[in-house]
C-alpha cells in the first residue's frame, strides 16, 4: 500500500528536502494540509486557449499560459558566435514571444515545433515595446506518439493553474499536490453536520479533491462554495467566541448624572447635534449603562463629527465618577485632539483650577516626548483621579501609567493599533473598561463583519450643517504641464482671499529617506517620489514666492511639529507642505485647498482621508490630485474614482476591489499570510453574513465547542500565535 502522508507531516518527508524548502520559503507551505489548502488560481481547458491578451497588466509577474507554437526560428548575432531562439506562441486572443539564448536553444528548438501545445511559465517582461517571456519553463501537453493515451485522458481535463513562484512552476506544484492528495481523506471537517446538510454543502474531503482535480466546472463550483463556508464560518466563530467572552466580563455601569458635566457641556454647544450624532450617542449611552463592557466600532465619514460623539461619551463616564482615555496613533493627532477637546469644553476642562468650572474636570495630554515635569504632573493627575480625561499616544500603555478608575477607552484610528495594545490599555481598569473604537476610513459592511466582528457597529454618515462640498480634480502634470501651473495659481488665489492650503507629498526628503533606495523599490527607472523638503523649496522660490510656506513631517522634533501646527491653526502659516501626518484629525476650518503631489502613490481611502482636511468651514473645498501617470493606467482610473465621488463607503469598496484580499485584512502590515484563500470579502457578502448568524448561534449553544471537536481543531489552526493578532488588524 502506498504511503499516505499525515496532514501535519512535514513536506520534506513526502516531497524531499529541496522541493519542501522552496514551498516553505517562497509560498509559506510547510505541511500536507498547507499544500491541500493552496488552491488553484484558475483552470485552463485543453480545448480553450488561455488569454495572452491579459498579460499587459502583469508585467514583472510570474504567469502560466497554455498556448500553441505558431513559429520558431534561430537567429545569430555577434558575427554568428551567439544564438537566440525566438518562439511565437498564440492562443487566439493574442501572440507572445519567447526567447532562449546560448547553449539553451537546442532542446526547446527540438521540443517546440509549430503546432505544439504546451504550458509555459515565466516572468512577463518587455523588450522593444513587446511583451516576452525570457527562458520560460515549459511542459508540452502530450502530443508525441508515445504520449497518446495520456493525451486522450488529458483532452477533457481541466488543468489547475496554481499560484507559483520562479523556482517552482504551476505544473510542478500540481505534482506535489498529487503526492499529498490521498491524505485529504483524513481532513477533519470543521462544519457541524447539521449546518453542512442544511446548506447542501459537500463534505470537506470531497471539496479538496474537487478543487484540485475537478472533472467538470460544476465540481469546481461545489468545492468553492464549500471552502468559502469553511473560511467564513471558522473566522466568524473565532469572533463570536471573543464577543461571547467579553459579554461575560463584569463592568461598572456608567450613566451621566442629570445636571452634571455632560448637561453643562451640551448647554454651551453653539450648534445642534445632527440626527446621526444623536442616534449613535444613544446607542453608546445604552451600552455604557450595562454591567458588561461595551465594545463598539464608531465609523463615519471624514468630518461627520465622531470626536464630538466620543467626547460626550467620555463626559458621561466622568459624570459617573470614572475616567476616560483616548488613544491616538501619532503625537500630532494626540495634540490636535487635546487642543480641540479643551477648546470645545472651555472652562469645563479646567476642573480644580483657578477660574475653572465647579463641575469641570482636568483634561491632560500624555505623549512620549513630553518633558519630565509635565509628564510627572500628568501621571499624578491620573492616579489621583484629578484628571477625568487623558489623551495620549502609545505612552498611555506603559507600565508606570496608572488610573484612579478607568471607565472608558476610546481608540482613534483602530487600524494603526494591534489587539495587544488595545488590551494593554484595557487591563489598566480595576474592572474591564468600556471600549469605543473610532475609524474615519469607512468600511464596507462585509469587512466590518470580518475584521471587526467582535464589535457592535455604529455608522455616522451625515455631515454636520455648515460643511462645504469639496470639488476634486485630477491634474495630469506630464501631459498638461500648464494644468499644474494653474493649480499653483489657484493656491495663491485662495491665500489672497485669506484662506490656507495643504500640499501633500509621499516622501520627506531630508536625506534620511535615500532616493536611490526609493528608486530601487520602485519599478525600474521610475523617478523617486516627490519630497516635502524639495517641493517646499521650489514653491518658496517659484509659484508661491512671498507666501509663508512651512513644512511638517514625522521626523521633526515634537515641539517643532506642535509649533508649526499651532501657527497653521492660528492662520500665521498660509501653506503647509506635509507628509500624510495630516491624514487624520487635523482640523483647520480656514483651509480650503489641498494639492496632493504624486497622488497615484496613495491608496483610494488615504486620498479620501486627506481630502477631508479641507472644506471644514463655510468656504467650499478644492482638492487637486497631481499625477504623471498615463491617462489609460489603472492608477489614473483610481484617481478618477476619487474625483467622481465624495462617498467614502463607495470609495472603500472600490479600494478593496482593486487590492488583494490579504491587504484588506491587514496582512500586508502584520506580515502574516491571510487565512482567506477562497473567500473574497467584497463579493461574498451573503456567505459572510450567513456564517456570522450561524456562528453566533453555535457559540451561544456551546461556547466551549465541546460537541464540535472538528471546529475546535480548525480554530486552533486559525488562531496559532501569529494569527491571534490577525483578528483585529483591520
Amino acid at each position: 500500500m502506498e504511503h499516505v502522508p499525515a496532514l501535519d507531516e512535514d513536506l520534506k518527508k513526502t516531497l524531499g528536502p529541496a522541493t519542501a524548502k522552496v514551498l516553505a520559503e517562497q509560498l509559506g507551505l510547510h505541511t500536507a494540509l498547507d499544500l491541500l489548502h493552496h488552491y488553484p488560481r484558475r483552470y485552463a481547458e485543453r480545448g480553450e486557449l488561455t488569454s495572452l491578451a491579459e498579460l499587459a497588466d502583469q508585467i514583472d509577474e510570474h504567469v502560466t499560459v497554455v498556448a500553441q507554437v505558431a513559429d520558431a526560428r534561430i537567429l545569430t548575432f555577434n558575427g554568428g558566435r551567439g544564438k537566440r531562439l525566438e518562439v511565437t506562441i498564440t492562443d487566439g486572443s493574442g501572440r507572445l514571444q519567447l526567447v532562449f539564448f546560448g547553449a539553451g536553444v537546442h532542446k526547446p528548438h527540438k521540443d517546440l515545433l509549430p503546432g505544439t501545445r504546451a504550458m509555459f511559465a515565466g516572468k512577463v517582461g518587455m523588450f522593444n515595446r513587446k511583451l516576452q517571456l525570457s527562458h520560460p519553463a515549459y511542459e508540452p501537453l502530450g502530443q508525441d506518439a508515445s504520449d497518446r493515451d495520456a493525451a486522450t485522458a488529458f483532452a477533457n481535463q481541466l488543468i489547475p493553474i496554481y499560484p507559483a513562484c520562479a523556482k517552482l512552476e504551476s505544473w510542478k506544484i500540481a505534482k506535489c499536490v498529487d503526492a499529498v492528495l490521498p491524505s485529504a481523506q483524513d481532513a477533519v471537517d470543521p462544519l457541524p453536520a447539521a449546518l453542512r446538510e442544511g446548506r447542501g454543502l459537500v463534505p470537506l474531503t470531497e471539496a479538496l479533491l474537487k478543487i484540485h482535480r475537478p472533472g467538470t466546472k460544476a465540481d469546481i463550483e461545489d468545492a468553492r462554495q464549500r471552502l468559502k463556508w469553511d473560511e467564513a464560518f471558522v473566522l466568524q466563530v473565532a469572533l463570536a467566541r471573543r464577543r461571547h467572552a467579553d459579554s461575560q466580563l463584569p463592568a461598572v455601569a456608567r450613566r451621566p448624572v442629570p445636571g452634571g458635566l455632560l448637561d453643562s457641556f451640551d448647554a454651551k454647544l453653539p450648534f445642534t447635534l445632527t440626527q446621526g450624532q444623536r442616534t449613535v450617542s444613544k446607542e453608546i449611552f445604552d451600552d455604557l449603562a450595562t454591567e458588561h463592557p461595551m465594545h463598539r466600532l464608531l465609523q463615519g465619514e471624514v468630518g461627520s463629527g465622531k470626536t464630538m460623539v466620543a467626547l460626550r461619551a467620555m463626559l458621561a463616564v466622568v459624570d459617573s465618577g470614572g475616567q476616560a482615555a483616548m488613544l491616538a496613533p501619532t503625537e500630532v493627532l494626540a495634540q490636535q485632539h487635546h487642543r480641540s477637546i479643551t477648546e470645545m469644553m472651555g472652562e469645563l476642562a479646567e476642573g480644580g483650577m483657578l477660574g475653572g468650572s465647579d463641575q469641570g474636570t482636568k483634561v491632560v495630554l500624555l505623549t512620549g516626548s513630553m518633558g519630565m515635569p509635565a509628564r510627572r504632573r500628568a501621571l499624578l493627575d491620573l492616579v489621583t483621579g484629578e484628571a477625568g480625561i487623558v489623551i495620549g499616544t502609545h505612552a498611555l500603555i506603559e507600565d508606570k501609567v496608572q488610573f484612579h478608575d478607568l471607565g472608558l477607552v476610546v481608540v482613534d484610528e483602530q487600524h494603526r493599533f494591534g489587539v495587544e495594545q488595545r488590551d494593554a490599555l484595557r487591563s489598566k481598569g480595576k474592572q474591564p473598561p468600556h471600549l469605543l473604537v473610532m475609524t474615519a476610513t469607512p468600511i464596507p459592511r462585509t469587512v466590518a463583519m470580518t475584521v471587526f466582528g467582535d464589535l457592535e457597529t455604529s455608522v455616522l454618515d451625515q455631515l454636520p450643517a455648515g460643511r462645504s462640498p469639496i470639488a476634486t480634480h485630477v491634474v495630469p502634470s506630464k501631459d498638461k504641464p500648464h494644468f499644474l501651473a494653474r493649480a499653483w495659481e489657484r493656491v495663491r488665489e485662495e491665500v489672497d482671499k485669506g484662506h490656507q492650503a495643504y500640499v501633500v507629498c509621499p516622501r520627506i526628503g531630508d536625506g534620511e529617506d535615500d532616493p536611490k533606495k526609493k528608486a530601487a523599490e520602485d519599478d525600474g527607472d521610475k523617478r523617486p517620489p516627490l519630497a516635502v523638503v524639495e517641493i517646499a523649496e521650489q514653491l518658496t522660490r517659484g509659484p508661491l514666492a512671498g507666501t509663508s510656506v512651512e513644512v511638517l513631517h514625522g521626523r521633526m522634533d515634537p515641539a517643532d511639529k506642535d509649533d508649526v501646527m499651532r501657527r497653521f491653526a492660528a492662520g500665521e502659516v498660509k501653506v503647509l507642505v506635509a507628509t500624510t501626518v495630516i491624514e487624520v484629525g487635523v482640523n483647520v476650518p480656514n483651509s480650503t485647498v489641498m494639492v496632493i503631489m504624486d497622488a497615484d502613490r496613495f491608496g483610494v481611502s488615504q486620498l479620501h482621508q486627506l481630502r477631508g482636511r479641507v472644506g471644514r468651514g463655510s468656504a467650499p473645498g478644492l482638492c487637486l490630485l497631481v499625477s504623471e501617470m498615463h491617462e489609460a493606467s489603472p492608477a489614473r482610473a483610481r484617481l478618477a474614482a476619487v474625483a467622481a465621488t465624495l462617498d467614502g463607503f463607495e470609495l472603500s469598496r472600490i479600494d478593496l476591489e482593486q487590492r488583494r484580499e490579504g491587504d484588506v485584512l491587514g496582512q500586508a502590515q502584520s506580515g502574516v499570510r491571510s487565512s482567506l484563500r477562497m473567500l473574497a470579502v467584497i463579493e461574498d457578502e451573503e456567505v459572510i453574513a450567513e456564517a456570522r448568524e450561524e456562528a453566533t448561534r453555535v457559540v451561544a449553544e456551546d461556547p466551549a465547542l465541546e460537541g464540535l471537536p472538528g471546529l475546535r481543531t480548525a480554530l486552533d489552526a486559525l488562531l496559532d500565535t501569529e494569527r491571534e493578532q490577525y483578528l483585529e488588524k483591520g
